[in-house]
């Protein structure tokens, strides 16, 4: 019974641990955000989005990432100040969980507007949500299939 009890307290606390990650955790955990981790290494962005927040992130998959012709993604990891732009751009502050998102503009961290549209499933600047509702201990993430660039 103590042995049980002991078994069961345990796996409370790992199932716990496990569950409280922060954005880039949660990113790199889910394995498809490599380039999107790598991206945020080279802006110097990890520790942005290991704070406080709460943020949102709009999180283009690495098949995002590869609709971006190849040399023209490798320019963009290398021009550190417009990676950052690109990159802040797809964030917003605070927690918008998909219940909660209306259809309009929002101010991204990056200090432009994105537009929202929810007419046929949710859309950022045209690309689609394909999974909403990835909860960090320091916001939510929603998985988008394309990289949206500011204008």
């Amino acid at each position: 019974m103590k042995k049980t009890l002991i078994a069961s307290l345990l796996a409370i606390g790992v199932a716990f641990s496990a569950q409280a990650k922060d954005i880039v955790d949660t990113a790199v955990a889910a394995g498809s955000f490599k380039t999107l981790a790598a991206a945020l290494g080279a802006a110097g962005l990890v520790d942005t989005l290991k704070g406080t927040g709460p943020f949102t992130v709009f999180a283009p998959t690495d098949e995002a990432f590869a609709k971006i012709p190849k040399a023209d993604l490798d320019a963009l990891l290398k021009d550190k100040a417009k990676l950052t732009a690109v990159l802040t751009y797809h964030v917003v502050a605070g927690k918008v969980m998909a219940a909660d998102v209306m259809a309009g503009e929002v101010k991204t961290v990056q200090g432009s507007d994105l537009t929202i549209t929810t007419t046929g499933g949710v859309q950022i600047n045209g690309a689609k949500v394909v999974k909403a509702d990835i909860v960090a201990d320091n916001g939510v993430i929603h998985v988008i299939d394309t990289v949206v660039i500011p204008k």
